[in-house]
């Protein structure tokens, strides 16, 4: 097993980080490079990602046959599809209730189509307004749904935690069916059924399924349930429920859920399955994120993902759900538009509320070593989220960002390491401190009286001092191993595209590349710096810094000339302008020797 000491003899780098390698079996990986055929670089990869022997040709080539369940080991699966079937069945009013993010809006675009292509009357889609309504099922909107003449609703990506809504649902003659994946609490909420991995009384290791993938597990037993009644006739084709995996891929990548299990091979076939450009929706969304290359995790999260928010942050909330259901060209390309210019919008916001959560983290940082808290009044209540993984990143701690109004705040958190903020946030709500609550180990939303706020600061702080019994939270940077510019090559890109796709719980690959020297660094696009790096035998790598000239990195990289350098990143293929090219993307730096 490697050792644990500071890789390189690095303990502090440019951005506060511990170098620390990846442990791994040494023999381990020898002997799957071996079986498998590929470099004993690869092995070591693929040994420090958990796989053996036996594991890792199929996680080399991820198949969801072999990784699907039955969707009746779920608690609840087949009352929720039995009900649904007799809903398609019966011609009955269904709504879909869905959460503004893209884990929402990609689980309602899929039970839109799913609906749709078995001839099921068209769903009423609602999705709330993040200003007005705030996450999650409410009473109201409930009512107005049975107003509608919805017999059923479905709600996806939420409702877990929403007690007295459905309360209120059941009250107006609606049966609900939750669709859920967000941490729940030993009371579930009244509804026909109830379905989440993540309920306290089911079995473990779907767990990290993201609601959308859960939603696909729902539309897959719906299907078996009426291709058992005979539903499908000459006339009635039963649909292909894998030319959806597109949209499953969109939401489990954006919804940065473990890429492991189940949720690997769901993203590796909807990735295929998106680079065939058959949902319209997607194709223009594509086409206004400038994507012209086949689809990777990569331009799932950081392009698709964040244009499908806009909508909840900054505009319409039912935008994006509508956009990835849609069949209309002229439609899809409108819509496209309008979140392309909203996602900018949204950037121009996040961007003034980042400098003012700054200054009010920088006054409050020293408060506690595990949690950074910042709220403030107006602050726009669609990019705290957002916010609040900036002030992570930046701080290397858990942060809450809370927008306040009315007397209101509106919060949202990220986390870090081993602090599980979800249950943090539940057990402040059980104390009574928040009004609403929930979330998962690395994110949460909650709502709280600007009365409480200082009281919730203090709770979620106590609650990590107890957790980290007082050790240090040391900010770490993981790295698989050193490579020189010669080495890193398109065949060496080619064989880590096939561990892919990374993402929470199947980390891409980092590399060190000690001892280089910059040859330049220009700055670009106003906070990028354009690298080269050469190594002692005159090879060179271009290399990217991105949003970095006001950092600590962007310092030590524009202070470095003349001297030698270890730098630390990804290695991604540059493909601007027909190129096939490798290029570094630099996340750390540390003077060499």
């Amino acid at each position: 097993m490697t050792t644990t000491e500071a890789f390189l003899g690095v303990a502090r780098s440019a951005c506060g980080r511990l170098w620390r390698q990846r442990p791994y079996d040494d023999r381990l990986g020898l002997a799957i490079a071996q079986r498998e055929g590929v470099p004993e670089l690869i092995g070591q990869l693929l040994a420090s990602r958990g796989q053996t022997i036996d594991s890792a040709a199929a996680y080399l080539t991820p198949r969801l046959r072999d990784q699907m369940p039955d969707p009746s080991l779920f608690r609840d699966m087949d009352k929720a599809a039995t009900r649904i079937a007799d809903a398609i069945a019966g011609n009955e009013q269904m709504a879909i209730f869905g959460d503004y993010d893209v884990d929402g809006a990609t689980s309602s675009a899929l039970l839109l189509r799913f609906f749709a292509a078995v001839g099921a009357k068209a769903p009423i889609l609602y999705v709330p307004d993040r200003l007005t309504e705030g996450y999650g099922p409410n009473a109201p909107a409930m009512r107005k749904l049975s107003d509608a003449g919805a017999k059923l609703v479905i709600t996806v990506d939420c409702g877990i935690t929403a007690f007295e809504p459905l309360a209120a649902a059941k009250d107006a003659g609606l049966d609900v069916v939750v669709v859920d994946h967000h941490v729940a609490e030993p009371r579930l909420p009244v509804a026909h059924a109830v379905v989440n991995p993540n309920r306290l009384d089911e079995a473990p290791g779907y767990g990290q399924l993201a609601a959308v993938g859960v939603a696909f597990l729902v539309v897959v037993a719906t299907n078996r349930v009426l291709r058992t009644r005979g539903y499908y006739t000459d006339s009635r084709i039963e649909p292909d429920l894998m030319q959806w995996l597109d949209i499953v891929a969109l939401g489990t990548v954006a919804d940065v859920v473990p890429l492991t299990g189940i949720n690997r091979a769901l993203v590796a076939q909807g990735l295929k399955v998106m680079g065939g450009r058959q949902n319209i929706g997607l194709n223009a969304l594509s086409d206004v994120a400038r994507i012209n290359e086949r689809p990777s995790a990569y331009h799932a999260g950081f392009l698709l993902g964040p244009r499908v928010n806009a909508g909840g942050r900054v505009g319409r909330s039912d935008l994006g759900a509508r956009l990835l259901s849609s069949n209309d060209a002229e439609f899809a390309r409108e819509i496209a538009a309008e979140l392309d210019a909203l996602n900018t919008e949204r950037r121009d916001i996040e961007t003034r509320v980042l400098d003012a959560a700054i200054m009010t983290a920088e006054a409050h940082a020293a408060e506690s070593p595990y949690l950074i808290f910042a709220c403030g009044e107006n602050w726009h209540p669609g990019v705290i989220g957002i916010v609040a993984g900036r002030l992570k990143e930046r701080y290397q701690r858990p942060a809450c960002v809370v927008a306040v109004e009315n007397g209101i705040g509106k919060g949202s958190g990220r986390s870090v390491g081993n602090l599980h903020l979800g249950n943090a946030i539940i057990a402040a709500r059980e104390a009574g401190i928040l009004t609403k609550g929930g979330g998962h180990a690395m994110a949460a939303g909650f709502e709280v009286d600007q009365a409480r706020l200082r009281d919730l600061q203090t709770f979620l702080q106590q609650r990590f001092d107890t957790d980290m019994k007082g050790e240090a939270l040391m900010p770490v940077l993981d790295i698989d191993a050193a490579l020189q510019p010669r080495g890193a090559t398109t065949d060496l890109l080619n064989m880590l595209e096939r561990m892919g796709p990374f993402g929470a719980g199947n980390a891409e690959p980092r590399f060190v590349f000690p001892n280089v020297r910059l040859a330049f660094a220009d700055v670009v696009g106003g906070a990028h710096l354009r690298l080269q790096l050469e190594g002692a035998d005159g090879a060179r790598l271009k290399a990217i810094a991105f949003r970095c000239l006001d950092t600590e990195l962007g310092a030590r990289l524009t202070s470095a000339r003349g001297m030698r350098l270890h730098l630390a990143g990804h290695l991604r293929r540059d493909t601007w302008q027909g190129r096939d090219n490798v290029q570094l993307i630099v996340e750390d730096a540390a003077l060499a020797g």
